[in-house]
């Protein structure tokens, strides 16, 4: 039997206050049942950079909580996926092939991997695996996406989780998005609707409001993992299942993003 392949995704994650958004929570839960159920979670969080490539524990593990400052019930979230020992060789042959150097880690589930695996999965019932990121080098993140694309043919649910704007000083601030989060946030729509490759990579130069949007980067990065991992199948057509912006911090888009 021939599997039609998963769709990539990438997702906006929020901090471990998004569990306490009934609105967003049940955006994230209505997205995972519609989307086929997948065999296995590859998940690539922007709170993971690593080199050489890390594949994450393979038997559960305590998560990583790497938040600070937050109230004490954040600090005793659980979520007990089984380990993905089948998927973490699978993807040692992926990259091996590749030429790609990586290596083993004990490290658990950080929460840009948990929180919204929570809303989206909260019985914890799908095995899932996170793979670092090499490094912040866009066309090498792009390409690790293309690498990993036959594991969608295998029942694999790519997921990229990062913010499309992440400005930590001013993006809590008034009471609607900024200007230049707006402006960002549809730029970034509308290359990602043109699967605009080359704009996708280049975006520190291409993209008005960058460098406010995304101080840092870490949290984009993640959507050239998915980006990359659909360049090859024209049928991949990118759809926007969530959007908006967080009520918390109002310069934070809620774009998120199906390819296929």
């Amino acid at each position: 039997m021939i599997r039609q392949p998963m769709p990539v995704i990438f997702l906006a994650h929020g901090a471990p206050m998004l569990l306490d958004d009934a609105g967003w929570v049940g955006e994230l839960a209505a997205w995972a049942k519609a989307l086929p159920r997948p065999r296995a979670i590859l998940m690539i969080s922007a709170h993971w950079d690593e080199r050489p490539l890390q594949l994450g524990a393979t038997a559960p593990v305590p998560l990583v909580y790497d938040f600070y400052g937050f109230p004490e019930k954040y600090y005793r979230l659980q979520y007990r996926s089984p380990g993905a020992p089948e998927l973490a060789a699978r993807v040692e042959e992926v990259l091996r092939a590749a030429g790609r150097p990586f290596t083993r880690s004990e490290r658990g589930l950080d929460h840009g991997a948990y929180i919204p695996l929570m809303a989206m999965y909260p019985q914890a019932d799908v095995p899932v695996l996170q793979l670092s990121m090499p490094g912040l080098d866009a066309k090498d993140l792009f390409e690790l996406g293309r690498e990993l694309a036959p594991l969608r043919h295998e029942g694999v649910l790519l997921v990229g989780s990062g913010f499309l704007t992440h400005n930590m000083r001013e993006g809590f601030h008034g009471d609607r998005p900024a200007a230049w989060a707006v402006e960002f946030d549809d730029w970034a729509a509308d290359a990602l609707g043109r699967r605009d490759a080359d704009a996708l990579v280049d975006f520190m130069a291409r993209a008005p409001s960058a460098r406010r949007a995304l101080p840092t980067w870490e949290h984009y990065a993640p959507v050239l993992v998915s980006a990359g991992a659909v360049v090859d199948d024209a049928s991949a057509a990118p759809t926007f299942p969530i959007t908006g912006w967080w009520a918390m911090a109002p310069s934070f888009t809620k774009r998120s993003v199906q390819f296929g």
